[in-house]
């Protein structure tokens, strides 16, 4: 049998991006959507985050009875699980239910548990898995799923993950919209968002990190697609502004110079935004050639200020030498976004604290600080379970007898207040300026719908306030 009209739904609701990934395409989703080319008569991407109509399941179930004879849905984060599995329990009976991503990988047996009318789960890189389930193979001959048969679950063996350069890059012709930045419901500027996945792994082993882990606990080394097969997706881009998101762009130093010098000599006009370790401050000629090509932000994960956590999550440097790398950095015109942890084994509150003032010390333009999740297969796993005081959730959450959920969320309250000061958000504007991340025309643009931003958020307010007195004149009523 050969479907007709296949499904590829991103399930997440956010209409305004709540962090710099929101701004950018499901591309996990669109890589396999990809692979699904010319094995069915019709493809359908949807991205929920933009499409306002369908949003409500009642309109969406419709165009899914009347258009769709497979569904294909990518669940790659914890945020929204819950409402996402109710989605899939409202999905029709008679359509076929595929789940894949991230996220459904690590949940495979509550996925099963929670949302029967799910009939497979791919789990790990989905590419090639999604050819042989429009194919028609039969379940137990596709390596890398998982399904029921009656009320027993069955896990097919791991599939091999496949070579880098043989996996197409995504189709964007699937798309049906534009990845802008839009807040409360207002374009506000003309930048436009893409991303591009130069590479697979990381050759790096941060014990806290297991994204060069699947769920299956399978590590993909590193593998870097070719220099020009890697510039010709880039010089098909539309969009204006990129992210690298490999995990490290600069983990080879040579081949990221390739790329930046023919980004310049074929004239290529786009912002670029990469993921790097604070190493790269000891490549002065990249860096030179970075600000040339048109890199505005680098995204760098420093995790921690103090050295025994640094030692403990095994970063492979001290605060010492992040000192010494910024003090390089801060030279270049480029916008610097620091990620940290917080909530480590052994780590104080006046520790955490820190967070904020070392940021600043460094010269950081902005910074995102996370607690400490410990995965299946993170190195952590077992040091938090041995260590007296601490707990880890079924979730990957890990909280102490010293420092709750609750406490640890007010922690963070006190470092996002600590470093977003008025002053602060004023000179994160001017770095944005200086780098010229914002052309003058965005600028203008910026500037030309602050007056329908701030209308439509006060007005948000009101819709708020409005909604809270009449659910306080319930309450009063029927007390």
């Amino acid at each position: 049998m050969k479907y007709k009209h296949a499904l590829f739904l991103n399930p997440y609701i956010e209409n305004t991006a709540t962090s710099i990934m929101g701004l950018f395409p499901p591309t996990g989703l669109e890589y396999v959507a990809t692979g699904a080319n010319g094995l069915v008569d019709k493809i359908t991407l949807l991205d929920l985050r933009y499409e306002r109509d369908l949003c409500d399941p009642d309109k969406l179930l419709d165009f899914i009875r009347r258009e769709i004879d497979i569904i294909c849905v990518g669940i790659g984060w914890d945020r929204q699980f819950k409402e996402i599995c109710d989605l899939l329990n409202l999905m029709p009976d008679n359509i076929p239910l595929v789940v894949g991503g991230y996220k459904a990988t690590e949940q495979v047996e509550e996925l099963l548990r929670t949302c029967p009318k799910i009939d497979i789960i791919v789990r790990g890189e989905g590419e090639e898995t999604i050819k042989e389930i429009l194919k028609g193979l039969p379940l137990e001959n596709i390596l890398g799923i998982s399904y029921r048969i009656d009320s027993k679950v069955i896990h097919n063996k791991n599939r091999l993950l496949q070579e880098v350069n043989a996996i197409l890059t995504p189709d964007r012709s699937l798309r049906r919209n534009k990845y802008r930045l839009i807040l409360n419901g207002i374009n506000v500027t003309n930048l436009t968002f893409d991303a591009v996945l130069s590479a697979r792994g990381c050759p790096f082993n941060c014990k806290f990190c297991t994204f060069s882990l699947n769920p299956l606990g399978q590590k993909r080394q590193y593998a870097a697609r070719s220099v020009e097969s890697v510039i010709k997706e880039i010089e098909q881009i539309t969009a204006n502004t990129v992210l690298f998101s490999d995990d490290n762009f600069f983990t080879n130093i040579k081949r990221a110079e390739e790329i930046c010098d023919l980004i310049i000599a074929r004239k290529i006009k786009k912002r670029f935004i990469a993921q790097a370790r604070i190493e790269i401050a000891k490549h002065p000629l990249l860096l030179s050639k970075m600000v040339k090509a048109g890199f505005k932000i680098l995204l760098i994960g420093i995790e921690s200020p103090h050295d025994h956590i640094l030692v403990e999550l095994n970063k492979g440097f001290d605060s010492d030498t992040i000192k010494k790398c910024f003090a390089v950095l801060k030279k270049y015109p480029i916008y610097y976004h620091g990620y940290f942890i917080y909530g480590n084994i052994g780590e104080t509150e006046e520790e955490m604290l820190y967070i904020s003032k070392f940021a600043k010390e460094i010269n950081l333009d902005s910074i995102t600080f996370q607690k400490l999740r410990i995965e299946k297969f993170s190195p952590l796993k077992k040091i938090a379970e041995e260590t007296p005081g601490y707990h880890v959730t079924d979730k990957g959450e890990l909280y102490s007898d010293t420092y709750s959920h609750a406490a640890l969320k007010k922690i963070g309250r006190k470092i996002k207040f600590s470093f977003y000061t008025p002053f602060g958000l004023l000179k994160i504007l001017k770095k944005f300026l200086v780098v010229r991340f914002f052309s003058f025309s965005e600028v203008i643009s910026f500037l030309g719908a602050s007056p329908r931003l701030l209308k439509s958020i006060i007005a948000r307010e009101k819709r708020k306030k409005r909604l809270g007195d009449s659910l306080k004149r319930i309450f009063i009523n029927n007390a």
